[in-house]
Parts: structure tokens; C-alpha cells; sequence
């Protein structure tokens, strides 16, 4: 069922986001064909794929959430092409495909990541993505500026930069990657929420603990498959982690007990579900997608 809507999901929200990359002129036609490059070059659409569930889970239609969508893969992307700059990871190939600032260049690459950042906010008010009324407009970038700033994915990645090398145990590896890796996770969980019109207090607190726990286990799947996988499965240089000495849960825990802790997430997401009907049925896929996917 999950494959199913996937494809529909991913369609949906790639027609949109190609609605967002014609250049004003010819002057930014090759920032423009940067920034396109960065988004359109394959990935798997989860977070654009939890904030469509996340709607439909409230009652909304999945078309209320483009604009929520399109904002969490833009931030997404944006984060990737500046992690794979030399100045941070120093990563050539990404989805396969070469990174962004060995496609253009360096300068070129920057520039696109922070037309994405900006784009996603856009994305959020353009009344041809988002039918939402202003008000929820408004609470949406607040929450998408908050998950991906510095108090959430950019502080994630400072931590994360300064932690190479080092031993952390379970809790600050836990505080680093609920930042990095899952405040865009859960943001789009609550973008999607917001979107559909019809998000109570008790239900977005329940889909807060739910997305609290797949960010993490979404996280802790990645250092796995570091470890496990390969090259061309992962689509971008296996083993970069523990090349570059980061702290990892397999390296922490060891590798089947960072398996056994992806599914206990994985199954404290399915219970925080509980009050949720059969139209949450998309956000349980995909909790258990996110721990039994190889890339």
C-alpha cells in the first residue's frame, strides 16, 4: 500500500514544486536550473509524504498540503546542497547524481540553497499551494521558521559539526539528531495538521509524539544503513560517517541493539496513532516504511 502512495504523493507534490522554478528572466536561468537540479534529481519525498498523511489524517484533502509540502522538500533540499559543500560534509554525489556544487560550482550551489530557503516560505503563502485561511498561514511559517533554523535543523548541524571526533552517549546524540534530523520531520507532520483546517490541541499533540519518534528512528535507520548498505543503494558514499569519525547509534550501541531501538521508535510512533482512524493509515505506513527501507 505504501508504494501506492508514494507514487501518488510524489507526483502530486512534484508537479507542484516545478510550478517554482521558472527564472523571472535570463539573467537567473542558470540559478534557477540550480535550484531546480537540487530538488528535482530523484529522493523519496518523506517529509512532502508525512505532511499529505498528516492532512488526510484530520479529514483534509491532500491537495490542501502542497504548499506544505513543497516548503519541507525545499528546506530539505536546501540543507543537502549546503551539507555537501567542502566547508561541511565535502560530499560529490547525492541521489546518485553529483552534488550540487560539483554539477555548477561552489558559489553557484550556495546561492541556489538559500533561493530554496527562501522559496520554501513562499511556497507556504502562495494561494495557488495552500488554501488555508491567514491565520493558519501564519502559525505554518512560524513553525517551518522555527523547525529549520537554529533553534532546530541548522543547530543540529552546528552540533553535528562539532561533534566529530567526539564520544557522545545516547542522550546528546539524541538532542543533536531530534534537531538535525528530526525538527523537519516533525514540522511536516504539523504543516500537514495545519493544512487540513481541522487540527485540535489532543490530535496535534498525539501526531507530535508520533513524529517526535519517526525523526529519530528515521535517523537511526541512516546510521544503520551507513554501515550496512552500499554506494550505489544509498546513492551517496557509504560509510561517510564513520570515515569521518561522527558519532553514530551503531557505533554507540552497537549495530542489533541500534536495530532493536529503530523498532522500539517505530512501534512508539504506532501507539501514539491509537486515537487516530483508518485515514491515519498512510502515517502508519510510513512509520514502518521509514525503519524497513535499504536507502
Amino acid at each position: 500500500m505504501i508504494a501506492a502512495y508514494s507514487a501518488t504523493s510524489q507526483a502530486r507534490v512534484n508537479a507542484a514544486l516545478e510550478t517554482l522554478f521558472t527564472a523571472p528572466g535570463p539573467e537567473l536561468a542558470r540559478l534557477y536550473e540550480a535550484m531546480r537540479y537540487s530538488v528535482m534529481n530523484g529522493g523519496k519525498r518523506v517529509r512532502p509524504l508525512l505532511a499529505y498523511a498528516a492532512c488526510e489524517a484530520l479529514g483534509g484533502k491532500p491537495e490542501q498540503a502542497n504548499g506544505a509540502a513543497c516548503a519541507v522538500e525545499l528546506i530539505h533540499a536546501y540543507s543537502l546542497v549546503h551539507d555537501d559543500l567542502p566547508a561541511m560534509d565535502d560530499d560529490d554525489l547525492r541521489r546518485g547524481q553529483p552534488t550540487t556544487h560539483k554539477k555548477f560550482d561552489e558559489a553557484c550551489a550556495i546561492l541556489a540553497g538559500d533561493g530554496l530557503q527562501s522559496l520554501a516560505f513562499s511556497a507556504l503563502l502562495d494561494p495557488r499551494l495552500s488554501a488555508s485561511d491567514a491565520e493558519i498561514r501564519l502559525q505554518m511559517v512560524s513553525a517551518l521558521a522555527l523547525a529549520a533554523g537554529p533553534a532546530g535543523m541548522v543547530g543540529g548541524q552546528a552540533i553535528d559539526l562539532g561533534s566529530v571526533g567526539l564520544k557522545l552517549d545516547q542522550k546528546a546524540l539524541e538532542y543533536m539528531h531530534r534537531h538535525k534530523t528530526g525538527a523537519l520531520i516533525e514540522v511536516s507532520v504539523k504543516l500537514g495538521a495545519l493544512a487540513s483546517g481541522r487540527a485540535e490541541k489532543d490530535e496535534l499533540k498525539s501526531l507530535q509524539t508520533y513524529a517526535q519518534a519517526i525523526g529519530l528512528a528515521f535517523q537511526v535507520q541512516d546510521d544503520i544503513l551507513d554501515v550496512e548498505s552500499d554506494t550505489a543503494t544509498l546513492g551517496k558514499r557509504q560509510g561517510a560517517d564513520i570515515a569521518r569519525d561522527k558519532p553514530t547509534y551503531p557505533a554507540l550501541l552497537g549495530l542489533d541493539a541500534a536495530k532493536a531501538y529503530a523498532l522500539e521508535l517505530r512501534d512508539q510512533a504506532l501507539h501514539a496513532l491509537r486515537p487516530f482512524d483508518a485515514a491515519a493509515e498512510p502515517l502508519r505506513d510510513l512509520a514502518r516504511y521509514i525503519v524497513d527501507r535499504r536507502s
